[in-house]
């Protein structure tokens, strides 16, 4: 009887995980409304991590250490009035999980501001329940301007059943002619990223309209080579709104995702213009908006003068042509790997491909499985990490079982030293996994890594965006000897039938693709907006100061410029606050650039 009382008695994990983010929060309100510094400070540990998501800053701002996370939340508490910090309904209970190692108690919650609403992330160690290890804060709305959805969605009598007078579809073909006015909002690129915040600005009532040179939104990933698929699982693919089918497979075909996002543009009631190349702009800091001039579809130039311009043309723009000894004197065909449809006119033939990350492989693969002679030059080391179970890994909180909106609550919370420490224990269990792969690739000479400080390909990714391959099969052809392996360093020179190698014989080849990469996000803006712009902005994507990206998805220096990039699961995360930011500027509350 006494054990039975003593079991009924003892709290459960997660109702003591309940009691100790509530007990938290409440000190933690009162050390801030009070304006306590010091107070608040011995509410987080020695080693803490804070990332505010605009709900204080207004930017993506990180901070580390007790002093130095409460001395700024005590500085922007006197003008951002943040309260009323509670558990949040709806959301995912506190429970006890593992991170990095460290046994937490964690919990979402919600607060609300001066402005707006929002959620956030804190995560107390057990053994030491009284003191934050991490926290974020994220503004998720703004007051009398939240998403019109659900109970707020529109009611449709603008155009239902409006007899006599304009229809929806009178409406929508209005609204995307811009014929009477121009956009506040310029959207460059008709991707997944604009697509996506275009979504988000639409809710916010501004008005968006995005531009893309193909000829039909989705091109973008339909004209890619004919075998591409993603490589990593739908579940963390979804965009703003508007989730994948339940019925479509783990994986997505490109042509399938390209179908996807143009009905996605016309679903969500975006204004798209495609066959529209922007083909440059300057900015007026007088009248706080952009000169853009388009060439549209009918080739006409249009000129545009929106107070907002996002680039979302991708982190891959423009494609690096390197200039090689003898390169020129190529007689067969060659081009950028960006250009690649399908090897099959190369049947039977021979091909060199100059590139070993993931379109280097890719390509390859393609041209071996039309019956091409094929073999990948490798310039300098890579790391290649399988499809599953490896790269899988890195996705593994969004199957922990908490919807996808508190799963990208959750994972936004990791800061810059937190998410080395992630990729590094991930990565000792990822080249466990792929041990047989690593020794068959260095067994015939491949130039294998782990990654810059041992961080594997996720870490280059988000620093150079390449340098890695995510195994789709072209590994084992390299190791069975079905695709041929060359060191660009065994090569003199090209020559007009191939390779000439330095101990004399020549690499016969017909075709030379270039997966060479891609220049910077900085010479695209350079080569868009000028010299001054690009040097005022500075780098775009890879690591700042503080270790976010560099300029992507918060205001820059330079007044009304954006950028959106990355993957689909990137791009539905950072859309909205991109979204809440421009809005908030439109409403007087920040200024148009990033304070110096």
């Amino acid at each position: 009887m006494n054990d039975i009382a003593t079991m009924v008695m003892e709290e459960s994990p997660a109702t003591r995980a309940y009691d100790a983010a509530s007990a938290w929060l409440a000190r933690f309100e009162a050390a801030l409304t009070a304006g306590d510094t010091a107070g608040l400070a011995v509410l987080f540990a020695e080693e803490s991590h804070y990332r505010d998501m605009l709900a204080f800053s207004w930017t993506i701002r990180p901070s580390q250490g007790p002093s130095a996370i409460a001395a700024f939340l005590t500085s922007a508490q006197k003008t951002i009035g943040a309260h009323g910090f509670a558990l949040a309904d709806g959301r995912t209970p506190p429970r006890v999980v593992r991170r990095l190692g460290v046994e937490v108690n964690e919990a979402i919650f919600r607060f609300e501001t001066a402005t707006g609403r929002g959620y956030g992330v804190v995560r107390l160690p057990t053994a030491n329940p009284g003191q934050a290890w991490v926290m974020m804060t994220s503004l998720d709305e703004l007051n009398g301007h939240e998403d019109r959805t659900g109970p707020r969605r529109p009611s449709g009598d603008a155009y239902s059943r409006n007899f006599g007078g304009l229809n929806w579809l009178d409406q929508r073909n209005k609204a995307r002619g811009f014929e009477d006015r121009d956009p506040e909002v310029l959207v460059i690129g008709g991707g997944q990223n604009g697509l996506a915040v275009a979504a988000c600005l639409g809710q916010l009532g501004i008005d968006t309209l995005v531009v893309d040179k193909y000829p039909r939104i989705g091109d973008n990933w339909r004209v890619r080579y004919h075998s591409l698929a993603l490589h990593n699982q739908i579940q963390v693919n979804h965009l703003p709104y508007m989730p994948f089918p339940p019925t479509w497979p783990k994986y997505i075909p490109k042509d399938m995702l390209g179908d996807w996002l143009e009905m996605y543009a016309k679903a969500m009631e975006l204004n798209c213009w495609s066959e529209t190349e922007f083909l440059g702009g300057s900015y007026d800091d007088v009248t706080g908006r952009w000169t853009a001039r388009l060439r549209t579809a009918d080739g006409d130039e249009r000129v545009m003068h929106p107070k907002h311009l996002i680039l979302s043309n991708g982190t891959n723009g423009i494609a690096h042509m390197p200039d090689l000894p003898g390169l020129k004197d190529f007689a067969g065909d060659m081009f950028h790997s960006h250009g690649f449809k399908s090897g099959a006119p190369w049947h039977g033939k021979k091909a060199l491909v100059l590139g070993t990350g993931n379109s280097g492989h890719d390509v390859a693969q393609d041209l071996h499985s039309h019956g091409v002679d094929t073999t990948i030059i490798q310039r300098g080391s890579t790391t290649v990490v399988s499809i599953e179970p490896s790269a899988k890994m890195n996705y593994a909180l969004y199957e922990e079982g908490p919807p996808l909106e508190d799963c990208d609550l959750i994972g936004t919370a990791t800061t810059y030293p937190l998410m080395i420490r992630g990729y590094q224990a991930g990565v000792k269990r990822m080249v466990e996994a792929d041990k047989d792969m690593i020794a068959g690739l260095q067994s015939i000479g491949y130039k294998w890594d782990i990654g810059e400080d041992d961080t594997g390909h996720q870490m280059k990714y988000r620093r150079r965006c390449g340098g890695y391959y995510l195994d789709a099969g072209c590994a084992q052809l390299l190791i069975d000897g079905e695709i041929g392996l060359l060191q660009f360093d065994t090569i003199e020179r090209f020559v007009p039938e191939g390779a000439l190698l330095k101990d004399g014989t020549v690499q016969k080849a017909d075709l030379l693709v270039l997966a060479t990469g891609y220049h910077t996000q900085q010479e695209m803006v350079r080569r868009l907006l000028g010299d001054e712009t690009a040097e005022r902005v500075g780098q775009v994507w890879g690591i700042d100061d503080q270790g976010e990206m560099a300029n992507m998805w918060k205001r820059t220096r330079q007044p009304g410029l954006w950028f959106m990039g990355g993957g689909l699961t990137q791009s539905r995360i950072y859309s909205r606050y991109v979204a809440l930011q421009i809005k908030a500027i439109e409403l007087g509350y920040i200024p148009a650039a990033l304070p110096a």
